[in-house]
């Protein structure tokens, strides 16, 4: 096993609960920031899986790739990129003139780089996995979420999408909580902007859980927290497998009236974007499994709790 540097503790935790070691390469930056990586391991013939993110800065994906290269170069058997969060899912389609599908050209240079095969978890659009022409096994974060909200055993519990995009995860969410369903109706004037225009569903003196696969700049989640408590929303729960967090997010969700907000560590955290309120769960052993089921060449398809039929 192998690890960038976008999530490092991440990585660290996979490798202990598998017994093995995530220190195998060097990777340092040259005085104009150009990135150099060496395995420092024999791996020749060996089963090689690369642990990194691809979030911003730029340089993660950059990482990812030439740790690819090398391992390909290394004439390893098999090269296998996990990568927790898929940075660019995003622009999976061409919705404008002129503007580029970051997704596809995201799937083309892992590809390329030498990936035969890429484990991550909750593509913002599933379709991602048809981008690539090697295995991808796409995991889902829903478990572990839903086993945290599960044993807080919330009563007249109300799961609720923040748009339609994610409808169908709050609806898995719902019925493995036991809970109703209702969705927020918002319009998007310009890109990270985001308006409530109407919640439907019943929430009033109910507790809500907003589900959603990521939060960016906070700004859709701080809405909806809002338009939900003034609908007379008792208490507002709310949960995402990537937290990016970018810009203000941290101070528009800490000044938001929101009980408590979950997340998973797919992405790293720094101190300085944590706030009382946030609580990071950890995807390490689901990763972990889905490596050691790959390496020994048994089905990850007992991963795959939550699926899209839901």
């Amino acid at each position: 096993m192998l690890s960038g540097r976008s999530n490092r503790p991440l990585a660290e935790e996979m490798a202990e609960r598998l017994g093995q070691r995530v220190d195998g390469a060097t990777i340092r930056d040259f005085a104009d920031g150009e990135i150099f990586v060496r395995i420092n391991r024999n791996a020749r013939g060996r089963d090689v899986f690369i642990i990194q993110s691809t979030n911003s800065p730029a340089e993660n994906t950059m990482e990812l790739l030439l740790l690819l290269d090398a391992a390909r170069r290394a004439s390893a058997a098999r090269v296998t990129a996990v990568v927790p969060y898929f940075g660019y899912a995003r622009q999976d389609r061409k919705d404008q003139p002129r503007v580029a599908i970051g997704a596809k050209l995201m799937a083309n240079m892992l590809v390329a780089a030498g990936a035969d095969r890429v484990v991550s978890i909750d593509f913002h659009q599933h379709q991602i996995q048809g981008f690539f022409d090697i295995p991808v096994d796409h995991l889902y974060a829903a478990p572990v979420l839903t086993r945290y909200f599960r044993e807080k055993a919330l009563q007249d519990l109300v799961v609720v999408a923040p748009d339609v995009g994610s409808a169908k995860m709050a609806r898995g969410f719902a019925k493995r909580l036991g809970g109703n369903f209702a969705i927020i109706d918002k319009r998007r004037p310009t890109a990270n902007v985001a308006e409530v225009l109407n919640v439907v569903g019943e929430v009033e003196g109910k507790n809500c859980l907003l589900a959603d696969d990521m939060v960016d700049t906070g700004g859709t989640l701080a809405n909806a927290v809002v338009a939900l408590k003034d609908r007379g929303a008792k208490k507002v729960f709310a949960c995402a497998t990537h937290a990016l967090l970018s810009g203000s997010a941290t101070e528009k969700l800490s000044a938001a009236p929101l009980e408590e907000f979950v997340v998973t560590n797919t992405i790293h955290i720094p101190e300085e974007r944590r706030f009382d309120r946030l609580t990071v769960l950890s995807v390490a052993g689901l990763l972990a499994n889905a490596v050691e089921y790959i390496h020994s060449n048994e089905s990850v398809s007992q991963l795959f709790e939550f699926r899209d039929n839901v």
